[in-house]
């Protein structure tokens, strides 16, 4: 399925605060957004709450929500657009569909409420890219946990959002369920022209479906910014993470089957991957974990290693760990994390403006 609706970019201004016992949502976001928003953060960050002040589900939030022309609230001025007229379609972890209704009425309860001429998606564009089709007449207590979740993303699709808003829709799967449906949530960056926010607490799950990231920390907006420039950033919590890493986009360029393996083009470097079932000249996002990189001064001359890339180095800056660095790279105009020793960086004198080569297993690349 192409896309079915034009480029579309949005501003969205959300100047809120809301106070729920102990926890205080103070946000404040201007940004125009379009294609996938990740919104991440800690457990009790404030991402869910967030996005129920944005649909105008907590009425006890206080401020200002306009998207583009549109003023859902004002607080000042007694503005308070009610969820079902602002135009937002929600899929939340549970898909809550209307348990004594098929699968085709589910999917049919907002569409109908469309008029004519509003209908950007029509329902068989939908059905058609979800796989649907088999399930139309089929209860909701039959379907399995991923199906519901296909379903719910499709009602909230034919309602004719002008903002979505996913609210961890893969978080109650198991973990082949969740992979199995996944690719479905990766197509809303290719596919679809409409804003979305997308919370999860996967980085993998934004790293493959978001373009911009959101993150919050203790109710408050501690960064935003492109994805890979936000994973890049050794000043951020996100780098002190165990799984920290870094995105690059890579090409692919040859597959070698004998050895069930691909191989990249990342600014005139190969990078060998395991076999990837796309066709040459595919464009790939990679997610490369900081502790799955190594860095030598000189290239190995026998090593199992089949991934060595010549790199300089930008920035060293504390990991977050005892004894731990994390070491900024910069490979033809992309970013590379690398986390070793202390030990390791002062034996090799480490600093910025070195050249050096960036070691990574391929058993280790996630594309």
């Amino acid at each position: 399925m192409t896309s079915a609706l034009p480029a579309q970019l949005e501003r969205l201004s959300a100047r809120l605060t809301l106070r729920l016992g102990e926890f205080s949502l103070d946000v404040d976001w201007q940004a125009t957004i379009g294609g996938v928003v990740g919104i991440f953060g800690p457990s009790g960050a404030g991402k869910s709450t967030l996005l129920r002040c944005l649909a105008g589900l907590e009425k006890q939030c206080r401020g200002t929500v306009q998207l583009g022309e549109h003023c859902w609230q004002d607080t000042a001025r007694g503005v308070f657009v009610a969820p079902h007229q602002r135009g937002v379609g929600m899929v939340f972890q549970d898909s809550r569909l209307f348990p004594h209704l098929r699968v085709r009425g589910n999917l049919e309860y907002g569409y109908r409420r469309v008029p004519l001429a509003e209908r950007r998606l029509s329902f068989e564009q939908v059905v058609g890219w979800l796989n649907l089709e088999a399930l139309l007449e089929r209860a909701p207590a039959s379907l399995s946990g991923g199906e519901r979740q296909r379903v719910a993303l499709g009602r909230a699709l034919l309602a004719q959002p002008r903002l979505l808003l996913l609210d961890e829709p893969l978080a109650a799967l198991d973990q082949r369920r969740k992979q199995d449906t996944l690719p479905y949530f990766k197509l809303l960056r290719e596919t679809l022209a409409i804003p979305i926010l997308y919370v999860s607490h996967s980085l993998d799950e934004l790293v493959a479906s978001a373009d911009h990231l959101l993150l919050l920390e203790e109710g408050r907006l501690a960064a935003y910014g492109p994805l890979d420039t936000l994973l890049a950033r050794v000043d951020l919590s996100l780098a002190q993470r165990d799984d920290a890493g870094a995105v690059i986009e890579a090409t692919l360029a040859g597959h070698d089957p004998e050895h069930h393996l691909s191989y990249l083009d990342v600014a005139g470097q190969q990078l060998s991957i395991a076999r990837q079932h796309l066709a040459i000249g595919a464009t790939l996002r990679l997610r490369i974990h900081a502790r799955d990189v190594a860095l030598c001064l000189e290239p190995p001359r026998r090593s199992t290693l089949l991934n060595i890339i010549p790199a300089t180095l930008v920035e060293l800056a504390p990991a977050g760990q005892p004894g731990q660095v994390m070491v900024k790279l910069d490979i033809g105009g992309q970013t590379l994390l690398a986390r070793i020793t202390q030990k390791s960086a002062q034996t090799l004198a480490l600093r910025a403006g070195m050249p050096v080569y960036a070691l990574i297993k391929s058993v280790a690349l996630m594309a």
